[in-house]
């Protein structure tokens, strides 16, 4: 049998195209019997297998000649039992299809694939042995579905996104007013037409618990519009901003510019209205009497922070802008001060005398109260401190003589010009250990006799300094006349004599008592009538009114300010009306200041009829004196005295008048001053004898 089969294989492979077999079985010998697997001898095939089936080797499945089984492909391959078909011939030019894997079937609940059978195999099929499953195809409609999702996305993004594109994003504001959708250029435009009154606005500002106005156009604030504009953004919108620009509203902060030095300026006006200046407690005195200075707290705008809160509320909500205050405490206590207080009367218990070189000098209780004070000493209590400068100015020349002082540089007119003098150092009183000594002695008791020691002194100023002064034509120049030759002259020709060449520098406030000082005996004064308590009476220096009245005038004249006259209680007619001013020691005084960028030089001279006062300098305006009429006419009472002291007066109408200063330059009114001025009624008194009892009427 097997010999048979072997040739009938040989027979179709001679028939068959050349080339080896394409079915590894065809050349295989085929058992002769049935045979089952694992079965050693002949058997019949379980469940009614044929013959040809059975004759395949161990572990051979008849699947692997085709759909028909062994036998039908055996069959079909000319009628020769048990062999397969034989092998097309190969078709290089055709590409082989792949294979059909078979679709798995997952298992429940994650477990592990396997197959009908159980063992993970394909399930077993009657035409193929593969069980083939439909395509799912809602994965591909998911992913369609996904696409057109996104397209309708992109879309809803890009169309906007398009349309905003190089324009501010709608929904954009500055302080309420819309700049969505415009170009910056049209944004600016608007900023400013609707921002406009805003930021000329006067602000509100409030400092320890007081409202102040603030104006934002004087301190250089104003809306930065280009800073404003660039915090939007206008290029290609991202999807966060066209989603933004759609739903919602985007509010910007004015971004606001300020210059500078006129913000500084600005706020230390401001600074002016709110600042105290802190009050340390110190002690005085009125005459001869103690006074305590109650200490007091001071305050202080933050200018800084004050500036900066400023312009973080410009242009804002426009409420009060809260400004922050520092509180200053004073270094001593009220206990303190009263304390103080109560011993310095111990100081005044007598003069001191000041000695050099066998010469004396005494400086009275007057003068010592005058420049005597009491002040906080850094420790929580108080200390004596005493102006030794201006106390001596008096008394210095009593121990100075002429040829050791020193000479400040000054002008003589010569042929209506001035010309200089040139100054040169001297000896003085050191100044700082006289005042330590007598402070020394204040605080400790002691003698009051106190020997000077002299120091080298300069002269104010120097040379080269008052070349430079612009001291080169008359700018004023008043006369007031007098009857020859009463003590009252005396006391004004000694007066313009320490006056004459006295160098007043830009700037500067001249006061005469600080540089005269109490007037005495000392230097040429003598007792003289002089009006006090509505009465005449003798006072060692008395009739200097004249004088001051005089310089007052010039002042006037001259365009420079004044800082303190007080004119006479009664009207004197030798003086102009409303123009002129009394002085005492140490209280009223005169002072003027020189607020010009020149120097101004004091020159006086005198007659038997009267006293003049020039200033020199560089002019500056012509001035006119308006008067008005005289007013408020009050009439003057009579009345008598007696007694050695009486002096009579002239009675006088009292009234109110007023003066106008127009300062010209150039022929054009610059600026007016007008000062009113009220007189009382002047007495008439007659002074009777001794035994005349006083009358009034």
């Amino acid at each position: 049998m097997r010999q048979e089969e072997t040739e009938a294989v040989q027979n179709r492979n001679a028939g068959a195209s050349i080339g080896p077999p394409t079915d590894p079985f065809a050349a295989v010998p085929l058992p002769s019997g049935p045979v089952s697997p694992g079965a050693r001898g002949p058997k019949s095939p379980p469940g009614g297998q044929s013959g040809r089936e059975s004759r395949l080797p161990p572990g051979v499945s008849p699947d692997i000649f085709g759909p028909s089984g062994f036998g039908q492909a055996a069959e079909s391959a000319g009628g020769s039992a048990g062999l397969p078909p034989a092998a097309p011939p190969p078709q290089p030019w055709r590409m082989a299809a792949p294979p059909e894997r078979p679709l798995r079937q997952g298992p429940p609940h994650g477990g592990p694939s396997l197959a009908p059978d159980g063992n993970g195999g394909p399930p077993p099929s009657e035409s193929s042995g593969y069980e083939a499953r439909p395509p799912r195809r809602w994965g591909r409609r998911f992913a369609v579905a996904v696409v057109l999702l996104m397209v309708l996305v992109g879309l809803a993004y890009a169309a906007p996104a398009v349309i905003m594109s190089g324009k501010i994003l709608p929904g954009t504001q500055v302080r309420g007013v819309d700049i969505g959708g415009l170009t910056a250029t049209e944004a600016a435009d608007r900023l400013r037409d609707k921002l406009a009154g805003a930021a000329g606005k006067e602000m509100a500002v409030r400092a320890a618990g007081k409202r102040y106005s603030f104006d934002p156009e004087e301190a250089g604030l104003e809306l930065d519009v280009v800073a404003t504009i660039d915090q939007a953004p206008s290029d290609f919108p991202s999807p966060l901003e066209v989603w933004r620009a759609l739903t919602g509203t985007t509010e910007l902060s004015p971004k606001v510019s300020a210059d500078a030095d006129q913000m500084k300026t600005a706020v230390e006006d401001l600074a002016r209205k709110i600042d105290i200046k802190v009050r340390d407690g110190a002690v005085t005195f009125e005459g001869v009497k103690p006074v305590a200075v109650a200490p007091r707290d001071g305050r202080e705008l933050e200018r800084e922070a004050a500036a900066g809160a400023i312009r973080k509320a410009f242009l804002g909500s426009g409420g009060e802008v809260e400004l922050p205050v520092s509180v200053i405490k004073p270094k001593v206590t009220d206990e303190v001060v009263r304390k103080a207080a109560a011993e310095a009367s111990k100081a005044l218990s007598g003069p001191i005398t000041l000695t050099y070189g066998g010469k004396q000098a005494q400086l009275t209780t007057d003068v010592l109260a005058a420049h005597l004070s009491f002040k906080p000493d850094g420790s929580g209590g108080m200390r004596p401190a005493f102006d030794a400068k201006s106390a001596v100015a008096t008394v210095e020349k009593n121990l100075v003589g002429p040829a050791m002082a020193p000479r400040e540089p000054t002008f003589q007119i010569v042929g209506g010009t001035p010309k200089l003098v040139p100054g040169r150092k001297g000896k003085g009183i050191d100044d700082d250990k006289l005042a330590e000594a007598v402070a020394q002695m204040v605080a400790e008791g002691g003698s009051r006799t106190i020997p000077v020691a002299l120091t080298t002194v300069q002269p104010r100023v120097s040379d080269a300094e008052v070349r430079k002064l612009g001291i080169k034509e008359k700018i004023s120049e008043f006369t007031t006349p007098y009857d020859c030759c009463p003590p009252r002259v005396t006391n004004i020709r000694t007066l313009a004599k320490l006056l004459d060449g006295y160098l007043v520098q830009p700037g500067e406030t001249f006061s005469l008592n600080s540089v005269i000082g109490q007037r005495d005996t000392a230097r040429g004064f003598v007792p003289a009538p002089m009006i006090e308590g509505g009465r005449l009476v003798d006072s060692v220096g008395g009739g200097i009114s004249q004088f001051v009245t005089t310089m007052y005038n010039a002042v006037f004249f001259g365009g420079l300010e004044d800082v303190q006259h007080v004119a006479h209680e009664f009207y004197i007619s030798r003086y102009p009306a409303g123009r002129e001013s009394t002085v005492s020691w140490p209280e009223p005084d005169f002072r003027w200041k020189n607020d010009s960028k020149y120097g101004v030089l004091v020159k006086t001279s005198f007659t038997n009829s009267g006293v003049t006062v020039a200033f020199w300098s560089t002019k500056r305006y012509d001035i006119e004196s308006i008067s008005s009429e005289r007013y408020d006419i009050t009439p003057f009472k009579s009345a008598t005295a007696s007694g050695p002291k009486c002096i009579p007066m002239v009675g006088q109408q009292g009234f109110t008048i007023d003066v106008t200063r127009v300062f010209k330059k150039n022929g054009k009114e610059v600026k007016r001053e007008t000062k009113k001025t009220v007189y009382k009624p002047e007495t008439d008194l007659k002074c009777a004898p001794a035994s005349t009892p006083p009358q009034n009427e």
